[in-house]
């Protein structure tokens, strides 16, 4: 019989699995006239999340694509903008798997100031699963099981 404590440190490993951190630094290309970084980059910064999230996770959107024909296409994204990033600043980007179902995976996203962790940006993204004819399809249980254990399921 594990003890409390051991349990809750599982549960903790667990979800730091489920948890990624990335730092990118603004590039003068990514800002307007104003040096404010223009609003769609976020969502680009937001993919970078994701995909290193996945790659912690041990695979990679390549593979899922061309070994398993399975696509994580995105069904809703949402950005609440708390406070302008600019150029040359250094952003925390915190990518976390909030759920997952058969066909059916969410993310979360916080931008933060790398230097004093100010709050830029958060977000979501929900992924639909399909295959390359865009039909829904199930996620293959290898990933869906790796998934669900980061999740602590």
């Amino acid at each position: 019989m594990t003890s409390h404590d051991d349990r809750a440190a599982n549960d903790r490993a667990h979800k730091d699995r489920a948890v990624n951190e990335t730092r990118l630094r603004v590039r003068y290309a990514e800002t307007d006239q104003m040096g404010v970084v223009y609003h769609s980059n976020h969502f680009v910064w937001f993919e970078v999340g994701r995909v290193e999230l996945l790659r912690q996770m041990g695979f990679s959107y390549r593979d899922m694509e061309s070994e398993d024909n399975c696509f994580i296409a995105v069904a809703e994204a949402k950005c609440r903008y708390r406070a302008p990033v600019r150029y040359d600043e250094e952003v925390l980007v915190r990518t976390r798997l909030l759920n997952v179902r058969d066909s059916v995976v969410h993310f979360g996203y916080e931008l933060r100031r790398a230097a004093d962790g100010a709050l830029f940006a958060e977000g979501e993204t929900t992924h639909i699963v399909t295959d390359s004819n865009m039909k829904v399809a199930a996620l293959p249980e290898k990933y869906l099981s790796v998934f669900r254990a980061a999740l602590g399921k």
